[in-house]
């Protein structure tokens, strides 16, 4: 699906992402985790296409990700920023239908496909009796599901998400999360995304990647990346890792600490 290979990125003369090689398998949930400024986000506009390498390269399915169009690339991916710009007074069915563009010319209006693939996204995110609704009257879980909506409409089946839960309260974080987890398991859809709560990306991912400072610091699952020493090194926190009753590791207890060394786990 998406790997790199000696990927460097860069904002001008900024390194922000530096030497990282990884592979994101298809059909799962990937959470990229590290401190403020780690790359998490430049690395996800390089998955989309939307930055280009300073050296090494991106690739999906085989295939390096500059050489895609980007019709092409809307086809296979849909990438949601952290805080996408509602358009004025846009009703939630007509956000949601511009998810369709990719799949029509410029001078095509809706067809009967694209208004039963984005009845179909509504249906699947929930959103479909909130059709008729401006999109800034919602709440913000409410706006969050029907921008997935509008990536649902693209038919694609890999979905990039910038902090997903960014300025949502407790319950609406979990139901975002809960409802990306519902579609990859019901419907395959493969979900890399980034965050800040090391404890929700231990409960919904398959796999996580953590970075920091631009480098690539471990990758696995969560039983094997979320470690006092891997944490600790990392977020410069002095904090406990249990287990929970599901398998899956959490942190506890967490304070500041002094600086050290990132571990490095394969």
């Amino acid at each position: 699906m998406l790997r790199t290979e000696n990927l460097f990125l860069s904002y001008g003369d900024k390194p922000v992402v530096q030497d990282i090689s990884l592979a994101i398998p298809e059909g799962g949930i990937t959470c990229l985790l590290g401190p403020n400024g780690s790359g998490k986000s430049t690395l996800l506009k390089s998955f989309a296409g939307l930055l280009p390498p300073q050296s090494g390269q991106t690739f999906l399915d085989g295939r390096p990700v500059t050489d895609w169009n980007r019709r092409q690339l809307a086809l296979r991916l849909a990438m949601l920023p952290q805080k996408p710009i509602v358009p004025e007074g846009i009703k939630v069915r007509d956000l949601v239908a511009l998810g369709r563009f990719p799949h029509r010319k410029w001078w095509q209006g809706n067809s009967t496909a694209d208004d039963e693939a984005t009845t179909e996204a509504m249906t699947m995110t929930g959103v479909l009796e909130l059709a008729e609704r401006p999109v800034q009257s919602l709440s913000g879980g409410q706006q969050q599901r029907a921008w997935i909506a509008m990536a649902l409409a693209q038919g694609t089946q890999i979905l990039l998400l910038d902090e997903p839960t960014t300025f949502l309260d407790w319950g609406y974080q979990l139901e975002v999360l809960e409802l990306l987890s519902s579609l990859n398991r019901r419907h395959g859809i493969s979900v890399v995304m980034s965050l800040h709560d090391l404890n929700q990306a231990a409960q919904f991912a398959d796999r996580i990647a953590v970075l920091a400072d631009g480098q690539l610091k471990a990758i696995g699952s969560p039983q094997q990346v979320i470690t006092e020493t891997l944490i600790n090194a990392v977020f410069r926190v002095s904090t406990t890792v249990r287990v929970g009753n599901d398998g899956r590791p959490f942190c506890s207890g967490a304070s500041t600490s002094v600086n050290t060394t990132p571990a490095i786990i394969n």
